[in-house]
Order: structure tokens, then sequence, then C-alpha cells
């Protein structure tokens, strides 16, 4: 899949619309089903990003990380390949 439309799909932060999510925190632990304010908590306190990564699942599986360090690990990877 192409970076440019990776970054397209994914919903970050502000831009998720769901007024529920299922939360995923940046350890990999599902927190569960929070509200979008929670999750977006959530992940200003840690510093990180919420990323919408299943959008079509209902509610939408939301995880807190880096973005912008994924999307780079994501082109290194690319790169390598």
């Amino acid at each position: 899949m192409d970076i440019a439309k990776q970054e397209k799909r994914n919903r970050l932060n502000g831009d998720i619309t769901a007024p529920e999510v299922r939360l995923i925190g940046a350890d990999g632990e599902q927190v569960g089903i929070v509200t979008l304010e929670e999750a977006l908590r959530h992940a200003e306190e840690q510093g990180l990003d919420l990323v919408e990564i299943v959008p079509n699942a209902e509610p939408p599986v939301c995880r807190v990380m880096d973005y912008g360090k994924f999307v780079f690990e994501q082109k290194k990877q690319r790169q390598e390949a």
C-alpha cells in the first residue's frame, strides 16, 4: 500500500468523528470502549496522536501512537524491501 494512501486513510486526533471508539494504548494493550473525548485526552496526556486504524469497525478502533514515527518506519520498511 502506498504511504500517501495510508496517510489519507488514517484519521488523526480531531479528524475522528465517531462518538465512541475502541481504544488501544501506546503499549498495545486494549483499553476498551471509551468516548472520543476520553481517547483524545488519553493520547494528549502521553504527548502522542490518536489514530483511527480500523474505521469500518463498530465502534472504530483507534490507537495511541506517534504517527510521524509510524509513517517514517513504514517508508523505511518500503525502501528496504
